[in-house]
This record gives structure tokens, C-alpha cells and sequence, in this order.
């Protein structure tokens, strides 16, 4: 298997929480989806395939029309903005922060707060990102006709570099390059499969080992940060 798939497996990371983050996570990026590309999945493939992510988690239909309408409405706007935040935990551990927020201001004095009180330094924008990849990922229905390696093959001329079977969640994942996201996506829809799920995350080109006790530091400082409401997702490179 792929380095990004057994970096994901081995640190199971406790990325959503429980089902109300999950919601809340689900709708901000409806609201952000909506705003820049319109409230018409249609015309939106962005938004498209994060209806169906919520059809998936089941995110009742109130929450998810609320989500549109805050991106709609000049009354209800929330002008939520996405920054990335990057910085050091404890023992080198670098940390990728994902936030949606209507405050910068709020979020960044919250994460540095974190950093300073955990053993880590909150970094400059850049200070990190080079020992990541940056990835976009799918997960997708299995099809009984196909095989792994043939939709790798075909895959590769639409930038999928990875394609990963995941028998315990039963779905298919593939890994491409961010910028290949939406030539991904239209291949899987105009082929019909079923998009579980469509993310950017950030994959660690090295993982650092640490032993018990330092593991135990880094994971309260993240642990943390994933408990503000601002933050969607948190990347770091230690290995578990």
C-alpha cells in the first residue's frame, strides 16, 4: 500500500469528532462551496459532491438548506474565510491547520494560545508546508466489474497517482494532486460512481517517530486545536 494510505491508517486521527462537528464541518463548507460557485449543484461540482457527503453522514435536509441560505442571504451571511494555519508542536512534530472562520483575528490568537500553552510555536504561513504534499481525495463505491488495477490505469491520464481498496470501510481511495481535483471528478461522475467523499488534505513526505511520552505531548496540543469550533482539520507528520 501507499504512504499516504498507511500514514492515514496508522494514525487514525480523530479528524470530525462526534456527529455535531461533523454538521458543522458539512456546513461551513456548503456555505463557502455556495458562495464562491453559486447555491446550484448543477453548476457546482464542488457543492454537488458535498451534498452527497452529507446525504452519506446523514446531515438532516434543514441544516443542509441552512447552509445555502446563510450563502445567499445578505441577512444570514456569515463571511466565512479559510485559512491555514502552520506551526511546531512539541519535539519538531510540524502541524497543518485548516480553519473556516468569520474572525481570523479570534482564530489566530486562539491557535497561537495553543501553541504557547502545549510546547509549540505557532509558524509563519509556509514555515511547514514543504514537508507535505498536498492532495486531493476520493473515496468511491466499489464497482463488482472493475478492477483496482484497471481503474488506476485509467485513472493516471486524469492525475490520480494512487488508488488504494480500503476492505474495512469497503470504498475505493484515490489520491491526485490538488490541482487535479476537478478532471477527477468529472471523470467519476460522467463513469457513475458513487463519491463517498472529495477532500484536500495534507500528506507528510516523512513521518517523525517519537516514543510514548512525547507522542503523548503532541497529541494534547492537537487534540486542542481540534476542539475549536474554527478548525476543520489538523495534518501533522509523527508517526504512530
Amino acid at each position: 500500500m501507499g504512504r499516504a494510505f498507511e500514514y492515514r491508517k496508522a494514525t487514525k486521527m480523530k479528524r470530525w469528532g462526534n456527529m455535531a462537528r461533523v454538521f458543522t464541518k458539512l456546513g461551513k463548507q456548503i456555505t463557502i462551496a455556495a458562495r464562491e460557485g453559486g447555491p446550484d449543484p448543477d453548476m457546482n461540482p464542488r457543492l454537488r459532491v458535498l451534498f452527497q457527503q452529507a446525504k452519506k453522514e446523514n446531515m438532516p435536509k434543514e441544516n443542509v438548506e441552512r447552509a445555502i441560505k446563510k450563502a445567499v442571504s445578505k441577512e444570514e451571511a456569515d463571511n466565512y474565510k479559510e485559512v491555514i494555519y502552520e506551526g511546531y508542536a512539541p519535539h519538531g512534530i510540524a502541524v497543518i491547520i485548516e480553519t473556516a472562520t468569520d474572525n481570523p483575528t479570534r482564530t489566530v490568537a486562539s491557535i497561537r494560545s495553543y501553541f504557547n500553552r502545549y510546547g509549540g510555536s505557532l509558524g509563519t504561513s509556509g514555515s511547514v508546508q514543504f514537508l507535505f504534499d498536498h492532495k486531493c481525495v476520493f473515496r468511491i463505491a466499489p464497482k463488482s466489474n472493475l478492477s483496482i488495477d484497471d481503474l488506476e490505469l485509467e485513472l493516471i491520464d486524469y492525475g490520480v497517482d494512487e488508488v488504494i481498496q480500503d476492505d474495512e470501510e469497503n470504498n475505493i481511495v484515490l489520491y491526485g494532486d490538488f490541482q487535479h481535483y476537478s478532471s477527477i471528478q468529472k471523470y467519476l461522475e460522467e463513469n457513475n460512481f458513487e463519491i463517498f467523499s472529495a477532500e484536500f488534505e495534507w500528506i507528510p513526505k516523512e513521518t517523525k517517530e517519537l516514543n510514548d511520552e512525547q507522542k503523548a505531548q503532541v497529541l494534547k496540543l492537537i487534540e486542542k486545536i481540534e476542539d475549536d469550533e474554527d478548525v476543520q482539520n489538523v495534518f501533522h507528520n509523527m508517526a504512530e
